[in-house]
């Protein structure tokens, strides 16, 4: 068989659930399935997930994509995954059980383990400088270490060879190549730059944090490029895949997505709206360290060894702010109506209110943990339809404030903005990015980059696709947003937004 004639698969783990779409050669989407999982909130403050029922939700969305495709399993000539970032596993390699739920990424229970490292002043003398990221409850380290202070069972067994470490590829990986029956424990340089665990100058483990953090480095995956011509592992033929399959790509999901969106020039930039939001631009191959609240991060290794890098500026709740108003304030019965919600809205703006969705703090380009969600400027006349609205505005202007630290960070004036994720369809939400930043926004045909991405990825590794440069000829623009407010209401509302930050930092600070 030709390589051109099959097709790769790709496994998107998201925050909210799990998707498997499978791409031919042209980048299109043969077929897909989806499935939600359970989010757990033991305690404020607190989220966790279930990694057995994301697994299961995974063999689920492979199979049911594989049957609706009515292609074979042999026909699939690589696996790619990408994942929700930072969310942390720990298990029994044995048995496949894990000691723990998942913490996820948006869990700020680590928050007393930050402050004390920070009082010490490692952020600044060695997790900045090594890592490109800031000491935060957001990232892997300080939950590993955590599962350690607060589960017996996983210090007295991580001695005995009886515990792996993970984020959600590492554990996808695994079971993918086998689980208990010799699966691969690997991650990518991607991942890896996510765990504050790695240097991203040397792209290795950092001895001087792991010994920081009493985390043995014997539990941790091996590194690998994003794309490993020498493959993480196979598929098992007893699976569901019922044959070998090169499992080869591997890309946290906002790198994914830069992938995606083929940016693979040095400041070409991409947002991607799901749960949180991303920004992420290529900065090339040497690590920049931004002193404006950005994150240095590894974009993409096509080599082992190597990696382009980007700047990173993460929003920690976007889609998920209308996720609440669903499933919280019960004020709307799905994320597509606030489309014709906000349409409504005939006074400018939203009637003067803000709406800071500061949910587990703030990040980029903040970083102020004890910050919480605010909505201000209420006055008689505000109704539903302008708490909507805010909402919609809240993810614009936070992308904003990120927009123009970039901006000033890579020196690079950034004339448009590449566009992707799930509320992208949101024709009004995209236009109105486009007013508050006053830059054009461009989205493509195929809005679920991040899955692409991590197909690219796979393809690659086996030749599927020769080269990026053939990748870049894929990629097609659906619709190009030009601001169109002027610039006195565009500034004028933004000092707005940033009065009513203000008021939502530091909140935990001022009632304690």
């Amino acid at each position: 068989m030709v390589a051109e004639d099959g097709y790769c698969l790709a496994i998107d783990q998201g925050t909210t659930g799990t998707r498997c779409i499978i791409f031919d050669h042209e980048g299109s989407k043969v077929s897909s399935s989806y499935l939600e999982h359970k989010q757990i909130f033991p305690y404020p403050g607190w989220v966790e997930h279930d990694p057995l029922e994301i697994i299961g939700n995974m063999f689920e969305v492979i199979k049911e994509a594989v049957e609706s495709s009515k292609i074979q399993s042999d026909e699939i000539v690589a696996v790619g995954v990408t994942n929700q970032r930072e969310t942390v596993v720990l298990w029994n390699p044995e048995t496949g059980q894990p000691y723990y739920n998942a913490i996820v990424w948006q869990d700020t229970r680590t928050k007393e383990i930050c402050e004390e490292l920070k009082i010490q002043g490692y952020d600044e003398s060695l997790i900045k400088p090594n890592t490109g990221l800031f000491l935060s409850t957001y990232f892997s380290g300080p939950k590993i270490k955590w599962i350690f202070k607060n589960i017996p069972k996983v210090l007295e067994y991580s001695g005995l060879g009886k515990v792996f470490f993970g984020n959600i590829d590492t554990w996808m990986i695994w079971w993918l190549t086998g689980g208990p029956k010799g699966g691969s424990h690997v991650t990518d340089y991607t991942n890896g730059s996510r765990t504050m665990l790695m240097n991203i100058n040397k792209l290795e483990w950092d001895q001087e944090i792991l010994r920081l953090l009493k985390i043995p480095e014997e539990i941790l995956p091996e590194l690998k490029p994003s794309s490993d011509k020498n493959f993480y592992g196979y598929t098992r033929e007893d699976s569901i895949f019922s044959s070998k399959i090169p499992v080869c790509g591997d890309l946290g999901d906002q790198q994914a997505a830069l992938v995606g969106q083929t940016c693979f020039k040095v400041g070409e930039s991409k947002n991607t709206y799901g749960t949180g939001c991303f920004m992420l631009s290529n900065i090339g191959n040497s690590p920049k360290l931004s002193k404006e609240g950005l994150l240095t991060t590894c974009a993409y290794s096509f080599e082992e060894g190597k990696t382009v890098y980007a700047l990173e500026g993460s929003i920690a709740i976007a889609g998920s702010v209308v996720q609440w108003l669903r499933d919280n304030l019960k004020i709307i019965g799905s994320a597509s109506e606030t489309e014709k919600i906000a349409e409504s809205i005939k006074d400018e703006g939203s009637g003067g209110v803000y709406f800071v969705p500061a949910f587990n703090g703030l990040y980029a380009p903040y970083w102020d943990s004890d910050a919480r969600g605010i909505i201000c400027g209420l006055t008689s006349f505000i109704n539903r339809d302008h708490i909507v609205h805010a909402a919609l505005e809240s993810i614009c202007w936070q992308t904003r404030d990120v927009f123009e630290t970039m901006a000033r960070a890579s020196g690079v004036g950034l004339e448009i903005l590449k566009v992707d994720g799930g509320a992208v369809v949101n024709n009004y939400l995209m236009q109105l990015q486009a007013d508050t930043l006053g830059t054009k926004v461009v989205r493509p045909k195929f809005f679920e980059t991040t899955s692409l991405g991590a197909a690219y990825a796979a393809g690659l590794a086996v030749s599927f696709w020769k080269n990026t440069n053939e990748l870049v000829k894929l990629w097609k623009k659906d619709r190009i947003f030009e601001p169109e407010w002027s610039d006195n209401k565009r500034e004028r509302l933004y000092i707005g937004w940033k009065e009513a930050v203000k008021l939502s930092m530091g909140w935990l600070k001022k009632l304690s």
